[in-house]
């Protein structure tokens, strides 16, 4: 309930970004209670219109006085500076922030969460929650249940990641492209045809920031700093969903694989589609519009003494940003 009595009130930021659009379809789709709403945007997108729950709201530019109105919970999506700027401002204003960038998921005061995997850890927050990486998101969903039963002892990632992990611009270049108009606005090479093994940008390593966040946000996640966890991400052309590859060492030995399918299938948010003589496996069209994360291809690693290959797949824009971030807000009303 709101502090300001009544249904909480909320604050978009980024409302006319791709997943601020997001968070409004997700929030009216779940009938997420709500007092006073207020869109906010960058002085580019100030004065536009968008259409919430059958009413048009105007959006407002951020600014340092945008969180003098009374606001409870404050979706933001605006990219990492923005959320460096203007998440303090909010918590100091009492506004908790769920924030879907980069910027604050390894601070040790900002809890990182996945309210399938680690939901009282939104207790700890201090104004201010960190949504994870979308790759990771759907990642530790299907992870969770399977460290908690056999422990892990490392994890090998390679992602096949949608062009809407790069916004709008990322939509573009591969709708372009796919017309024989290579724009290269969101990569440096051409998507249509391609698969980039370049997520971010290059660090001295040789790793780039997005596989460096898997392997970060994982642990964090988890809470095991010891985990050991490597990883390769990759652009392909696909428009919504991301695809990974996970294979998985574990602690202890499992029985056989149904004992681990069925595991997961009895797992809060996972869908298991394991049934390879027929076709079945998690697609990244038929994940589009869904929230749940999808699993299968689940299979006995026979080159260690315990460990398996699974294939995940999850709408990166829905669960590995917006419906996570909502999912959090519906965790701090509780």
């Amino acid at each position: 309930m709101s502090k300001y009595g009544g249904k909480p009130n909320l604050a978009i930021v980024g409302a006319t970004g791709l997943v601020g659009g997001t968070f409004l379809k997700v929030l009216e789709q779940r009938g997420f209670p709500y007092g006073e709403v207020y869109m906010m945007a960058s002085a580019k997108s100030a004065g536009k219109s968008v259409t919430f729950d059958g009413k048009s709201y105007t959006v407002e530019e951020l600014t340092p006085h945008s969180f003098d109105k009374p606001i409870d919970i404050a979706l933001f999506s605006a990219g990492g500076e923005t959320s460096k700027v203007y998440a303090p401002i909010a918590a100091e204003h009492g506004v908790t922030v769920v924030d879907n960038s980069s910027q604050w998921r390894m601070d040790p005061t900002v809890p990182l969460v996945v309210p399938e995997v680690n939901p009282d850890d939104v207790n700890k927050n201090q104004g201010i929650i960190a949504n994870p990486n979308c790759s990771t998101i759907q990642a530790v969903v299907a992870l969770k249940p399977l460290y908690d039963r056999y422990g892990i002892k490392r994890i090998v990632y390679s992602t096949y990641q949608a062009v809407s992990g790069s916004g709008l611009r990322g939509i573009r270049d591969l709708e372009e492209g796919l017309q024989g108009n290579d724009l290269m606005q969101a990569y440096p090479h051409p998507i249509a045809g391609n698969c980039l093994p370049h997520i971010d940008v290059f660090t001295d390593s040789g790793y780039t920031k997005e596989e460096l966040k898997m392997v970060d946000e994982t642990r964090k996640i988890l809470g095991d700093e010891t985990l050991a966890v490597t990883v390769t991400t990759v652009r392909v052309p696909v428009f919504e969903s991301h695809s990974e590859a996970i294979n998985v060492e574990f602690e202890k030995p499992f029985g056989d694989i149904a004992e681990v399918r069925a595991l997961l299938a009895a797992s809060p948010g996972v869908v298991v589609q394991d049934d390879p003589q027929s076709n079945v496996y998690p697609l990244a069209r038929e994940a589009v519009g869904r929230d749940e994360v999808f699993v299968g291809r689940i299979r006995r690693d026979f080159s260690v003494e315990s460990g398996i290959n699974l294939w995940c797949v999850a709408d990166n824009v829905r669960k590995g940003a917006a419906t996570n971030a909502v999912q959090i807000a519906e965790l701090l009303l509780k």
